[in-house]
């Protein structure tokens, strides 16, 4: 159909997705988009029918996040498009590329308040690296192309194009090349030498150096770069969580996730090192609690691709704006000679040594932190980690032995409950021949799953892990610690049945409730083909240790051992 001269509207943007080397949509049809669901009879690219339009939009920020290429979905106008507004702010949050096409209203009914109509431009403008409305059918194939060009470059982001539907119907000339020129936006990948040089000789001075570590890492596709300057320079690493296996989580230099739920190891170093090379991180809030106290002694370099984020939260002596894979490549080349920072790895060790992550091991109910152990061990370190969003995303982070780049899937920036079923769905059809494991709470579950529709329809062997502790777990740890124990709506009194639900839509289903048996039984129920609900019964008083607090500084923490 592409190879025609003229075609209609959503011919051409077929076409042009195609030339983009689309692989799937995710999506959800309706008035608005129907010529454009009518044209994929005659385009080689499935659709992945959702059963929300938010599912759609999380399942292309999984598909996203593990292959670092932009996630595609398709919406109706009015509440189809308002329906993707959560999953696209979460986007926004975590720098994933998505390109979201959603219907609108005839150009003639635009403003009109005509059936199905809402300004999905005005309600993105703040939650999208940007938006596009195709009033021209001769604009469309070109706002296709910058669509995506911008989505992928520079820091990623999600990009909205509101299509018109007469526009869909209306008859183009298909074109084979654009050149992108957008003199507006022009991303900065290249670092200054003056400024790298900058970085390197503040590390021959430093007696106490870090490195932070950033998810800006692994979408540079720079984690080789990093592990061979973290080998080469023997200096510790704390990372965010959203960077979880960019240094293997075992590796000696690797202090844990630093910030709110991070390691005592990683909290101190922050609290106490000399030099602080930031590569790839925004300094969020849940990483920098006190922002006025944090890294206090600490010389800091920022290398961002975004120069919006240097300066924003944390003082930066040292300025980088630059793609993180060519940031360390110059470091890399300037081959300063390595200092000596013995005592002060010793210093870390000793931290990681006396003060590790734990939890109280009993026979008497089965313990969260040991579930995700057990997962680590029956996935050999190696699948996909979905979580959703609350306590168990925490002991994730905090248990799962991560080793490679994107492995972990989750929402960081806006926590979004309801990511994680979605979310691994889209990671799975990126991946289909790879070990992905979704980490869901009671709460979250409830919110999207919908989605387990999907399962069985497209044979997507999943093994979803549900933790049911009866509460909104997070809210009511927080209740506990900093409201009296006053536990305001954060008590499920009534549940459904999860494994009649799982039954209903043809998913297998196992209900874990032993402690003394909690590991053959799960790994029973990880040896059963084809997706799995696991529903484990954990206790509502277990809290996600060490804490700090919102606004205390790194290095006050509750719960160390």
């Amino acid at each position: 159909m592409e190879n025609q001269t003229k075609l209609n509207g959503s011919e051409l943007l077929l076409a042009s997705l195609k030339k983009e080397k689309v692989e799937l949509i995710f999506g959800y049809p309706g008035g608005a988009v129907l010529p454009l669901y009518d044209a994929m009879y005659d385009f080689d690219i499935p659709n992945v029918l959702t059963r929300h339009e938010q599912g759609a939009v999380h399942a292309a920020e999984g598909y996203a996040r593990v292959t670092g290429k932009p996630g595609v979905v398709v919406v109706t106008s009015g509440p189809g498009a308002t329906n993707a507004i959560t999953g696209i702010a979460d986007a926004m949050s975590d720098s994933l590329p998505l390109v979201v096409i959603t219907g609108q209203v005839g150009t003639n009914g635009i403003g009109t308040d005509a059936f199905q109509e809402a300004d999905i431009l005005g309600i993105t403008l703040p939650i999208t690296k940007h938006n596009f409305q195709v009033r021209d059918i001769h604009d469309l194939q070109r706002i296709v192309h910058e669509a995506f060009h911008i989505a992928s470059t520079g820091r990623p982001g999600p990009v909205v194009i509101d299509l018109p539907k007469d526009i869909s119907q209306a008859m183009g000339d298909f074109m084979e090349q654009f050149e992108v020129n957008i003199p507006s936006y022009q991303p900065n990948t290249s670092a200054s030498m003056l400024q790298i040089e900058k970085v390197m000789k503040q590390l021959k001075r430093a007696k106490k150096p870090l490195l932070l570590v950033g998810a800006g890492v692994s979408y540079a596709n720079a984690t080789e770069e990093l592990r061979t300057f973290v080998d080469k320079y023997q200096i510790p690493v704390v990372e965010t969580m959203m960077a979880l296996g960019t240094v293997p989580s075992r590796h000696p230099l690797n202090l844990g996730m630093g910030g709110m739920h991070g390691t005592y190891a990683a909290n101190m170093a922050l609290s106490t090192c000399d030099y602080l090379i930031n590569i790839g991180s925004r300094f969020a809030d849940r990483l920098a609690t006190s922002p006025k106290s944090f890294a206090p002694n600490a010389k800091i370099a920022h290398i961002d691709i975004d120069p919006a984020e240097i300066g924003k939260v944390i003082r930066t002596d040292i300025p980088v704006v630059a793609d993180a894979k060519d940031a360390l490549k110059k470091m890399l080349e300037l081959d300063i000679p390595a200092g000596h920072y013995q005592e002060w790895l010793d210093e870390c060790h000793e931290r990681q040594v006396n003060h590790p992550l734990y939890y109280d091991e009993t026979t008497d109910e089965i313990k969260p932190q040991k579930v995700v152990e057990i997962v680590g061990e029956i996935t050999e370190s190696n699948a996909y980690v979905v979580t959703d969003v609350g306590q168990h995303q925490m002991w994730v982070a905090q248990f799962y032995p991560f080793t490679f780049p994107r492995q972990l899937i989750t929402s960081g920036g806006l926590g979004t409950m309801g990511y994680g079923i979605p979310a691994g769905i889209g990671a799975k059809f990126a991946h289909p021949n790879r070990q992905v494991v979704v980490f869901v709470g009671d709460g979250g579950f409830q919110m999207t799953n919908q989605e387990f529709a999907i399962l069985n329809e497209h044979q997507l062997d999943i093994k979803f892990v549900l933790m049911n502790n009866h509460v909104l777990g997070m809210v009511h740890q927080w209740q506990e610690k900093f409201h009296g124990a006053r536990y305001s709506s954060s008590e499920f009194h009534t549940q459904p049945d999860f494994m009649k639900l799982a039954e209903a839509y043809h998913v297998k289903g196992v209900r874990l409730s032993n402690p003394k048996t909690i590991e053959e039984d799960l790994k029973a129920a990880f040896a059963l083909e084809g997706p799995v609900l696991i529903e484990v019964e954990i206790p509502a008083d277990e809290h996600v240790l060490p804490m700090v607090a919102a606004g205390a500084p790194n290095h006050k923490m509750i719960g160390v051992k």
